[in-house]
């Protein structure tokens, strides 16, 4: 990860000036420690903090077209780059960076070419020519975006607000998969896949077709047909169905494999749970037949963090033995944790309770792996958002509601989980790469009827069957039956169960009963509904005081991870809001005992209540 910072329109361009620029593009350095850039033209500005990941000698940047007309930074990885200068073959490259190619098909195709680039991606691109600029956001929001704006009439983009905090009277999170253009003065989508409009899919569920697209496992078997005609497989007997995955087959991305594109030591965030595990069997399994096997040697790198004796750190050791990895296992004190709970806040630009409660350990862990001079980690980021992997799926109760809630899940990841990967490693200069984000992937699994993504006890599926299914090969097995088929276990759960209560009990010391009663009055906007909420909303506050900074943290009632439209699938579940998995209960194999999830009782009420109550009486007054 890189961090970016660009303002367009500053009434004062003098020496004073950039030096703020600088000075505030220097709160990203955590972001990009490896070199700093700043291009300058009139009024604009344009700055950049790198993480050399590919082509460290010479991709430094901001980035330019051949005469220097067109400047860009970015923040991201461009797997498809060397495709696009095949279609780029009449311009001329300076650097072997990835996103060099921006610049390029900015000059080729104008605004319109943002679809075509397959990664992750937070880009802000200056045309000196007419002095318009744009800038744009991946698909789903992997890398981060901020847009503000200043008093004098400047227009604002950086990675994190703590750039934009001081100097922008109004800041907002850029919209995933959307791109700005000066000349329009507005936003415009650009990601428009069959999944958005939330229209309920009827594709059969193809266990290969769906294992191909996240790795290229069953191409082999199609590997003699690539070169065939369309035309000699169906004399040869293939059915449509088959002639349609080899053709897939062939051109499909493989969500896995291109992320290994590096030329840095990389490895594998390890959980023990499906998704991790997954993507580590893939990465392992093929790790030899990729360019950096030749640079890094073909044993895969695995790290794991955790409480000693918590559920992720036995699951994931037993995963690394089976693949053979070369496994780093870290151990965490539930007082290092609290200790680094403000270090966390102001990194990951957030109050929301369950990013907070994962986003530690992620921190902490981030720390040692950078300490080993590991800059890239892959991890499995996505998957219960596209699948229904969390438990409360277990309660949708129909097709149609259950894709709905993946749709609405992943449409909001960039402010959750999104976040969470990306600024907890990004905080010491390591990038997390998410396959399960993979747009052709997310197409793919998005459009299979959702009935084969319902939790069916009677059947024997549970959440994320497909998947597992998908995985589940006895000849040449991925992964042990018991990890493949392990219960979902999130993060700030499988750290160790002593961590949330930690976190509880350490919050109740510091936020009293009086304190929580009138929350509603100290923070009338997301009014905290619990003392571990109240506790992180202070330290946000601290560091972000803005209410510019506070409305880009969502609300609303949670169960579990789940939405709030959610929340209505159960009527207990309003008495029972906590976004642990231990909160399914009568799902979770380790949920809270029920007496632990009732309601503090707030003498007078909640805090809803009794603003409610004051409103009245102020009302009749």
């Amino acid at each position: 990860m890189c961090g970016i910072l660009a303002v367009f329109g500053c009434a004062d361009n003098s020496q004073a000036k950039r030096s703020r620029i600088i000075e505030l593009s220097r709160r990203l350095q955590h972001r990009g420690p490896d070199w700093s850039g700043l291009h300058c033209y009139d009024d604009c500005y344009l700055a950049h903090q790198r993480l050399a990941i590919v082509d460290p000698t010479s991709g430094d940047q901001p980035l330019y077209n051949e005469d220097k007309t067109v400047v860009v930074t970015v923040n991201g990885e461009i797997y498809n780059h060397k495709e696009l200068r095949e279609k780029l073959k009449n311009h001329q490259f300076r650097t072997g960076s990835d996103c060099e190619v921006i610049a390029h098909l900015y000059e080729e195709y104008g605004e319109d070419f943002v679809h075509m680039l397959d990664g992750m991606f937070s880009f802000v691109l200056l045309d000196t020519r007419d002095k318009s600029f744009i800038a744009a956001r991946d698909a789903i929001g992997i890398t981060p975006l901020y847009m503000g704006w200043g008093l004098d009439g400047s227009v604002w983009f950086a990675s994190e607000m703590k750039a934009l905090s001081d100097d922008c009277e109004r800041f907002v999170s850029f919209l995933p998969g959307h791109i700005y253009s000066s000349k329009q003065g507005a936003l415009r989508r650009w990601y428009n896949p069959p999944w958005y409009l939330e229209q309920i899919p009827s594709t059969p569920y193809d266990p290969p077709l769906l294992r191909t697209a996240f790795e290229k496992a069953s191409v082999l078997k199609w590997i003699e047909n690539w070169k065939k005609k369309d035309s000699d497989r169906k004399k040869e007997g293939y059915t449509s169905l088959e002639r349609s995955n080899i053709i897939y087959c062939i051109h499909i991305p493989k969500a896995v494999l291109k992320r290994l594109m590096t030329d840095v030591p990389f490895g594998v965030l390890l959980s023990g749970g499906l998704d991790s595990s997954l993507v580590a069997a893939v990465a392992s399994r093929y790790l030899v037949e990729s360019k950096v096997a030749c640079q890094w040697g073909s044993q895969l790198h695995t790290f794991c963090i955790g409480l000693k004796g918590s559920p992720d750190l036995k699951a994931a050791r037993e995963v690394a033995d089976y693949l053979g990895t070369r496994h780093h296992e870290f151990y965490f004190t539930v007082q290092e944790g609290l200790d680094a709970l403000e270090e966390v806040i102001y990194h990951i630009e957030t109050y929301d309770v369950t990013t907070i409660r994962a986003s530690t350990p992620m921190f902490l862990m981030s720390r040692k792996i950078k300490s080993l001079g590991v800059k890239m980690v892959l991890s499995g980021e996505g998957s219960d958002e596209i699948f229904g992997g969390y438990l409360y799926f277990h309660k949708a109760p129909n097709k149609e509601e259950f894709h709905q809630e993946t749709c609405r899940k992943i449409k909001a990841l960039h402010l959750y989980d999104c976040l969470r990967a990306n600024k907890s490693t990004s905080a010491w200069g390591v990038e997390a790469r998410v396959p399960f984000l993979d747009k052709e992937f997310i197409n793919t699994a998005m459009n299979i009827d959702p009935e084969w993504k319902m939790v069916r006890p009677d059947l024997g599926r549970i959440e994320k069957w497909i998947l597992r299914n998908a995985f589940d090969d006895d000849k040449k097995p991925y992964l042990p039956k018991h990890i493949l088929y392990r219960q979902k276990e999130q993060f700030s759960d499988g750290v160790g169960y002593s961590w949330i209560d930690g976190l509880k009990d350490h919050a109740n010391k510091h936020v009293s009963d009086s304190m929580l009663m009138n929350a509603s009055f100290v923070y009338p906007e997301n009014t905290p509904t619990t003392k571990e909420g109240y506790y992180y909303r202070t330290i946000f506050e601290k560091f972000f005081p803005k209410n510019a900074a506070r409305s880009t943290v969502p609300g609303g009632p949670s169960i579990a991870c789940s939405t709030a439209k959610a929340v209505e699938w159960d009527a207990s579940w309003s008495k029972n809001l906590d976004p642990s998995g231990r909160a399914a209960l009568g799902v979770h194999a380790d949920a809270y005992e029920e007496a632990d999830t009732k309601p503090v009782n707030l003498l007078n009420g909640s805090p809803q209540e009794l603003q409610e109550s004051v409103a009245k009486t102020a009302t009749v007054a």
